[in-house]
């Protein structure tokens, strides 16, 4: 019945964690966040944390779990493995991995694998969202899933065709803490305005001259000892920069497709990145993160039998 506790849902990532109780229909009824990602769980059991986040949601005892992300890591509780791409999104969901000898039935998706010899990725917890995004069953589409690592996935006919990571928000973090840019950005770079000239300007350069970014990252630092560049700034700078040279580089690789690029993000880096698709002259259409994991996590949950397709749980 509609309103009650169908499944446990949970994006169980490195350091965080995500929690929901979700009826029958996907709709939210109880949710939980906190720091005790896949590290923390390692140290206090991965089975203890679930079910301290389970029980002070109320949820029954007998409730199904579904899990994804790095929980289902070789570091995590369990190894889900991974699927090998080119693979429909569907079949994907349903060959989640059963974590044995608990009271609950719990499972963990699988994440992706690209076994090109000249392009080897992988992804978890990307695939989850994927499948919760919309997208047509039909058709090529372009996805953009902003992130430490971004991820840009070909779907062609409702499957996975290939996918790339672009390192962004990592690269950002490591050269503003870790490089010569770290005295233009300052001990704690400012969060950066999606109305900032600076990330306009730099973003925009890095797309018109096809992704070249590491010939322009001194220039940050030139501008601060010659042009009085302020740390406010040179943060935006850096970000455009960075996120015009991903979008220039994903561009070249995936071409352009007559449907508009699927934008997976929420709050900050959906500004962003929605400026800067923009800038590259790319329609786009945004998808909350939020929800395309929500929906992502019932919809594996459906092609697991955990809940059914009728909207009766099982």
């Amino acid at each position: 019945m509609s309103g009650a506790p169908a499944v446990a849902a949970l994006d169980w990532g490195t350091t965080r964690l995500r929690a929901w109780l979700l009826d029958d229909t996907g709709k939210v009824l109880a949710e939980r966040r906190g720091d005790d990602g896949l590290i923390t769980a390692r140290e206090k059991g991965f089975a203890k944390v679930l079910e301290g986040h389970l029980a002070a949601m109320g949820a029954p005892e007998a409730l199904p779990v579904i899990i994804c992300g790095m929980a289902g890591s070789r570091q995590g509780w369990i190894e889900a493995p991974y699927v090998t791409v080119p693979a429909p999104i569907g079949a994907i969901l349903a060959g989640a991995a059963r974590i044995e000898g608990q009271r609950r039935d719990i499972r963990i998706v699988p994440g992706l694998a690209q076994r090109l010899a000249d392009a080897p990725d992988v992804m978890r917890g990307e695939e989850t969202q994927l499948a919760g995004a919309g997208l047509p069953a039909k058709g090529r589409h372009l996805v953009c899933m902003p992130g430490t690592h971004s991820k840009w996935v070909a779907v062609e006919d409702g499957a996975v065709a290939g996918f790339g990571t672009w390192p962004t928000g990592e690269l950002f973090s490591v050269l503003a803490a870790h490089s010569i840019l770290k005295h233009s950005l300052g001990e704690h770079p400012a969060p950066v305005a999606v109305d900032s000239p600076f990330f306009r300007q730099w973003c925009s350069q890095a797309l018109g001259e096809g992704g070249d970014v590491t010939s322009k990252l001194f220039a940050i630092r030139a501008a601060g000892l010659l042009q009085d560049l302020k740390s406010d700034d040179a943060a935006a700078c850096l970000s455009g920069l960075l996120i015009g040279g991903e979008i220039a580089s994903a561009k070249r690789r995936y071409g352009v497709s007559e449907a508009p690029v699927v934008l997976i993000a929420s709050g900050a880096l959906a500004a962003l990145y929605g400026a800067a698709l923009g800038f590259a002259g790319l329609a786009f259409r945004i998808v909350d993160a939020d929800e395309a994991v929500r929906a992502g996590l019932v919809e594996a949950a459906r092609e697991n039998g955990m809940i059914a397709r009728t909207g009766v749980a099982r």
